[in-house]
């Protein structure tokens, strides 16, 4: 099993980008997929959550109404991220597992990806 997350880069303060996670061999249908982000001298957290089969998606205060959790076909998870703001910047990680209720909680996912950056500027 493999997650990869990629889309990060530079943006100003309003836009949008658009975060892919591809998690090879790991079945979407019976896994969840978290993405959670640390910025810089922060501690990491739970951004959002896709629970298998996208069947239920949870996001946190922090970004509801601007961040739209997505699956598509088999192997990938978009994040995408509207109306960005200084304080969205972070290294975006993604992460997989069968984690029940606690989707919150990165030590619960069993896979996680190598993160991408995302930059916002004022």
């Amino acid at each position: 099993v493999q997650l990869q997350a990629s889309g990060g880069g530079l943006v100003q303060a309003g836009g949008s980008l658009r975060l892919s996670c591809i998690a090879s061999g790991l079945d979407l249908d019976l896994n969840d997929i978290g993405w959670f982000r640390q910025a810089p001298g922060k501690e990491r957290e739970w951004v959002s959550a896709i629970i298998r089969g996208a069947s239920r998606r949870h996001y946190a205060d922090s970004v509801k109404g601007r961040v739209t959790i997505s699956r598509d076909g088999e192997h990938t998870v978009y994040l995408q991220m509207n109306s960005l703001k200084p304080e969205d910047t972070a290294v975006y990680y993604c992460a997989g597992g069968v984690v029940g209720s606690v989707w919150t909680l990165w030590d619960e996912y069993d896979y996680w990806g190598q993160g991408t950056l995302v930059t916002v500027s004022s």
